[in-house]
């Protein structure tokens, strides 16, 4: 269905906004910037901010939706005779061997994660993304292994997978700290890649086949 001019017009003042805060938040400091500061600069009223985001740290993290959902919507994209986790590090690949800037391999991603350690509310935000991220693949992947409630390998796979992309996700964001070039970057993550698959057991690797069709 096309997206109505009403439903564009929102979108777009949502991006705005989230822009022009995330511009705020990196020059001047998270906790030191207001929602009245990101009101006045974007020229809504607060109550218009509010309405957008109803917390401050839901302007820094505008897109974490999206983070949540990644992994589930990788394995419930699988190819046939594929597992869970063979989806998830394929996927990464492609997104490391891209370059992608939805993995922190761009530049100014410094000054992204420099923002986030000098404020505990948004480390603690982040926290609470990763553990819906892990809660919602372990949902995924008990719908899609067919397993009941009290099975507990759902959860210990999600675990598993969910250590596999945050490892990632912190050597990229150490390496960027430091200034250096996502290109170098990205080739010295694919071997880490490498290296972690290969400390993943069978269990792990092999859980959760799509049946071929």
């Amino acid at each position: 269905m096309a997206e109505g001019l009403r439903e564009r017009k929102k979108r777009e003042t949502r991006q705005r906004i989230s822009d022009i805060a995330t511009g705020l938040f990196l020059e001047h400091g998270f906790v030191t910037v207001t929602i009245a500061d990101v009101a006045e600069a974007a020229d809504v009223s607060v109550n218009t901010v509010y309405n957008y985001f109803p917390a401050k740290e839901d302007l820094f993290f505008d897109r974490s939706q999206g983070v949540v959902d990644r992994l589930s919507r990788w394995v419930r994209g699988r190819d046939a005779g594929e597992s869970a986790t063979r989806a998830v590090l394929r996927e990464l690949r492609a997104e490391i061997e891209a370059v992608s800037p939805r993995m922190g391999l761009i530049e100014g991603y410094d000054r992204f994660m420099r923002c986030i350690d000098e404020a505990p509310p948004l480390r603690s935000r982040l926290w609470g993304i990763q553990q819906e991220l892990q809660d919602n693949l372990e949902a995924t992947l008990r719908e899609e292994a067919g397993a009941g409630d009290c099975d507990p390998l759902p959860g210990l796979i999600a675990g598993q997978i969910c250590w596999v992309h945050g490892t990632v996700f912190v050597a990229i964001g150490r390496e960027m700290v430091k200034g250096r070039n996502p290109d170098e970057v990205s080739r010295e993550m694919l071997v880490l890649l490498d290296d972690i698959e290969d400390l993943l057991s069978e269990k792990v690797l092999n859980y959760a086949v799509r049946d071929p069709e």
